[in-house]
């Protein structure tokens, strides 16, 4: 197949959905290279909770931003788009096809269309939101979010408080909203941008998310949370999976009260991520199986 420009392929979808493995066949077919764009998946000490692909799977093509960074580094959407459009410069060079594939529509946003420069944070600001998360708890935070920047607060990790008081310390800094920055004048980048999109039928989806949970339990998701205890103050874990766990562990919940909550959490999230990428009105929808038909629809497109 004769390709005239250098072409990136983005899958996107919901969690549980089968992203990754549509992402491993991709690659395969176009001998090419897949690029991680799972906020999660990037930290070395998450595996089970982040539904990392497997041994086997990341032996079936190259992978990157997979394990590239600690828990205990911060590391930034801006970042992202920094390290990951150097990369793909040098990986152009061997491929005329990249495969970038994830969950976290703001990490995708920053490769295909840029981020903004954000404003100076008052650091006080920040410090105040931080004691009245302590003395007040995240519903305090989430409540005040949605007032002051409700398009932000649809799109955001409601479980995760630092990703909301990201959000309520640019407004109340800036008098901006955050979701302002997101959305204005897009980047252009040296290459094509075709975005695939997989959805089902919402129950089959809720069906495969409370799997993958129980499934994650089975495997050991305890105990991985138990040994990240010492860790917990880090930002990367203040997520689904773990914030639960660690609800347990301090003895606020049960067991399978904490499960059930994963679950949900994770509906919920799966429910956001559904509304961030339907944006997009140039990403083409197919469901998880029509592998044919989506190479089909990429072949034409290239």
């Amino acid at each position: 197949m004769q390709i005239s420009q250098k072409t990136l392929i983005v899958i996107v979808g919901p969690t549980a959905i089968g992203k990754t493995a549509l992402a491993i066949k991709l690659a395969q077919f176009y001998q090419s290279e897949i690029i991680s764009a799972d906020s999660r998946q990037f930290f070395q000490e998450m595996h089970i909770g982040t539904a990392k692909p497997s041994t086997e799977e990341l032996a079936t093509a190259p992978h990157h931003f997979i394990n590239s960074h600690s828990v205990k580094t911060f590391f930034s959407t801006g970042d992202f788009e920094v390290q990951a459009l150097q990369l793909m410069d040098e990986l152009f060079k061997k491929h005329n096809v990249m495969i970038m594939v994830g969950g976290s529509g703001l990490y995708i946003d920053a490769v295909c269309k840029g981020l903004d420069d954000l404003p100076e944070i008052d650091l006080n600001i920040r410090e105040a939101l931080n004691e009245k998360l302590a003395a007040e708890g995240i519903e305090s935070i989430k409540k005040q979010l949605q007032e002051l920047d409700p398009e932000y607060y649809e799109k955001v990790d409601q479980s995760n408080p630092q990703r909301m008081i990201r959000g309520l310390e640019v407004v109340l800094s800036s008098g901006e909203k955050l979701s302002s920055f997101l959305t204005s004048n897009k980047k252009e980048r040296p290459f094509q941008i075709i975005k695939i999109g997989l959805n089902m039928d919402r129950a089959l989806l809720y069906d495969r998310i409370n799997h993958r949970v129980d499934l994650m339990i089975e495997a050991g998701l305890l105990e991985e949370a138990r040994s990240l205890l010492p860790h917990r103050q880090y930002n990367a874990l203040n997520t689904v999976g773990y914030s639960e766990l660690f609800d347990y562990f301090d003895g606020k919940t049960d067991l399978t009260s904490a499960v059930s909550m994963i679950k949900q959490n994770t509906r919920r999230f799966a429910k956001r991520q559904l509304t961030w990428f339907r944006r997009d009105e140039k990403t083409a929808w197919f469901e998880p199986n029509q592998v044919d038909d989506i190479i089909q629809y990429l072949n034409s497109s290239i």
